[in-house]
């Protein structure tokens, strides 16, 4: 990426080559599948208002960096851009779900008609597969507290919830009863494992 500066272009990653370490803040861009993802972000305001920014994230392990080009209808703290960047991990996150739960790329069509068709069912049963496991997951505050610490299953997730229900419609080989252990039993390790990767990051890792 090149930003523009008077008469020159300067590449983005050499600007934030050029920033000062007090340019750079500590945020986390929300909970991820493996505890908090905490960056350091710096901003540049682009032109003469206060509306328009380079915005940069940067890995503190790595060191990779991720540029964005911001702009916002009134001025804004760097903390909400930081949350709006957030937001994309969530959006990336709906499209592989719905990719590999319910087939959203999975067609083979040429017009338009047939193509809508498949995506407006495929998204209808991502969302009814999103509501059960909404309704199964316990609120905000009692689910950070329970990735944590808690011993107990992890919550029912979209691809449990379908691979149950495609046991229902398709009788498996085993009973319901050995089913549903199976269930349990990769919810509980799945969840050994997510408070460990939480354990680790909330640790190390300032709260930002």
């Amino acid at each position: 990426m090149r930003i523009n500066h008077g008469r020159t272009t300067i590449r983005a990653d050499t600007v934030a080559g050029r920033l000062p370490a007090t340019a750079w803040q500590r945020h986390s861009a929300g909970n991820g599948a493996k505890g908090p993802r905490h960056y350091d972000w710096a901003w540049i305001h682009l032109g003469t208002d206060s509306h328009h920014h380079l915005f940069i994230r940067r890995n503190h392990i790595t060191g990779e960096l991720a540029f964005y080009l911001c702009w916002s209808p009134t001025e804004v703290p760097l903390a909400e851009l930081v949350r709006v960047a957030g937001v994309r991990w969530s959006v990336e996150e709906c499209f592989q779900a719905a990719k590999g739960q319910v087939g959203l790329d999975h067609y083979q069509v040429r017009h338009w008609t047939s193509w809508h068709r498949h995506i407006t069912l495929a998204m209808l049963a991502l969302a009814f597969l999103t509501a059960l496991a909404a309704d199964a997951a316990p609120d905000r505050t009692a689910r950070t507290h329970h990735l944590a610490h808690s011993r107990d299953p992890i919550t029912l997730t979209v691809p449990e919830i379908r691979h149950l229900l495609a046991a229902v419609f398709t009788p498996p080989a085993v009973t319901a009863a050995r089913l549903l252990h199976w269930s349990i039993w990769r919810r509980r390790h799945q969840a050994t494992a997510r408070r460990s990767h939480y354990r680790r990051r909330t640790t190390s890792e300032p709260t930002g």
